[in-house]
Order: C-alpha cells, then sequence, then structure tokens
C-alpha cells in the first residue's frame, strides 16, 4: 500500500466516523424528545383510560352503531383509544397540552378537535357516526 492509499483510508474512516457519531446524536435528540411528549402526555392518558367520560363515550357508540347496524371497533393502542366502525376512525390521542380527537374514513375530511373529558360524549360520538 502507498501512503496516497493509506491517507484517503484514513480519511474516510475519519468521515465515515463523523457521519455516525451524527447519526448517533440525531437518534439521541429524537428519543428525547420522544421521552419529554410522551410524560407530557402521561397524565391525560391516565386521565382518558380511567375517566367516567370514557365508560360512556364507548358505552354512546355501540348502542348508536347498534342502532345503524354498524358494528363499532374499540381498541387501545398505546396510549389512544380508536374507534372504528365501517372505514371511519376516531382516535383520541393524549397530548401535553391535554386529549385529542383525530377524525377520518372514507370520504370525510380528516379534521383534528380538542376533547373535553369533563363534557357529554354524545356530541363526538354524533360526530363520528353522522358519516355512515
Amino acid at each position: 500500500m502507498s501512503f496516497l492509499d493509506n491517507l484517503e483510508n484514513s480519511l474516510k474512516s475519519l468521515e465515515s466516523s463523523e457521519e455516525a457519531a451524527e447519526s448517533r446524536q440525531r437518534e439521541q435528540d429524537r428519543r428525547q424528545s420522544e421521552r419529554a411528549r410522551s410524560l407530557a402526555s402521561a397524565p391525560w392518558a391516565e386521565k382518558l383510560k380511567n375517566s367516567p367520560f370514557t365508560a360512556a363515550l364507548l358505552k354512546q357508540a355501540t348502542a348508536e352503531g347498534f342502532k345503524l347496524r354498524a358494528k363499532v371497533y374499540i381498541s387501545w393502542i398505546g396510549p389512544n383509544l380508536r374507534l372504528e366502525a365501517r372505514g371511519h376512525k376516531l382516535e383520541l390521542q393524549p397530548t401535553g397540552e391535554g386529549v385529542l380527537a383525530n377524525f377520518s374514513g372514507e370520504g370525510v375530511d380528516h379534521h383534528t378537535e380538542p376533547v373535553n373529558l369533563d363534557g357529554d360524549p354524545e356530541v363526538l360520538v354524533k360526530e363520528f357516526l353522522s358519516a355512515i
């Protein structure tokens, strides 16, 4: 091996180690921000899981779905509560500021709105099942 080959290999090695260090730093920053978001939303996730609002929401959603002859599938995905019926979805997501309701589905404009856990879930159920 000549001196130039050795020098070129050393430069490539140095560049790749710098890129790896930058990559590790970006990954560490991403993990820290994800952890901060998770910690900020934890109290709201706990309220969502244990509130009377959620129990009433699930009861009303299944009753309204039954009236429409539509099965409402209910699932917890991590801290998120998802309701699905005939291709329409309502997902309640805890954030650092509160709980957000994400509406999506076939032929429905995707939109998000804040949820009042002390309010009446009937409004949310009606909006979710109105497009069916």
